[in-house]
């Protein structure tokens, strides 16, 4: 599930810009020296994935602990839908404000903390603000987080939300030298694919819930410990 990792990060990256796009251009990266600079991205972007690995590594977690009773296939299936019917039927807007609240309050703690260290130079300033960069939510990344839950395994988890991380890396790379980039006539084009890529991600989970025995796409459950897991190798 590395692929889909990637290319989810890929395409959904242009639409992480409009929330992510604005504090990496902010990035205090020294633009006259171009190694440091490059070391100094390297740090930003290793931050932000050390973030989406640690959510994914929770989340498989929890993932294994729903699969424990017997019901990771029915979780991957019910998850490969919800990734479908967000963009087929979208939240309403008013009912999702109220429902993220609490997710609202942490952003805007995480945003503070930001903002101090966006005014620093310090030697772990880079990696910091990447990290607090990967808990800034966004609709992408849950879909991403879905995905590792119903991956089942920490290990898998934390390797599907990397995946994620390293595919928004070109686009995000992109953003702190050229600035708002994405007001090219790139972006409606990217933006009206990503629909496309979450439902192909959640038809690829679909399907691995389903256990159809085919190997790594669909792969046949087995039982061990009273319990019903999918084996991942032919």
């Amino acid at each position: 599930m590395i692929l889909p990792g990637l290319l989810l990060g890929f395409m959904g990256s242009l639409h992480c810009l409009g929330m992510c796009g604005p504090i990496a251009f902010m990035l205090p990266v020294d633009r006259k020296n171009h190694l440091k600079g490059s070391i100094q991205l390297g740090a930003y972007h290793m931050g932000r994935i050390m973030a989406y690995s640690a959510i994914g590594l929770l989340f498989g977690i929890l993932g294994k602990g729903l699969g424990v009773f017997g019901m990771q296939q029915k979780l991957s299936v019910a998850i490969g839908l919800l990734m479908i019917l967000a963009v087929l039927l979208p939240l309403n807007h008013k009912f999702g404000h109220r429902l993220l609240q609490p997710v609202f309050r942490m952003v805007s703690g995480i945003k503070t903390r930001l903002g101090k260290e966006l005014g620093k130079r310090g030697p772990d300033t880079f990696l910091t603000i990447g990290f607090l960069n990967g808990l800034l939510p966004c609709g992408l990344v849950y879909m991403a987080v879905l995905g590792s839950l119903a991956l089942g395994e920490p290990l898998q988890g934390a390797l599907f939300m990397t995946a994620f991380g390293m595919g928004t890396i070109p686009l995000m790379s992109s953003a702190v030298y050229l600035g708002n980039f994405a007001k090219t006539s790139l972006r409606p084009r990217v933006k009206r694919m990503i629909p496309a890529v979450v439902i192909f991600v959640g038809i690829l989970f679909i399907l691995r819930g389903l256990g159809l025995g085919v190997p790594y796409l669909s792969p046949a459950p087995e039982m061990r410990h009273g319990a019903t897991v999918l084996e991942c190798h032919p």
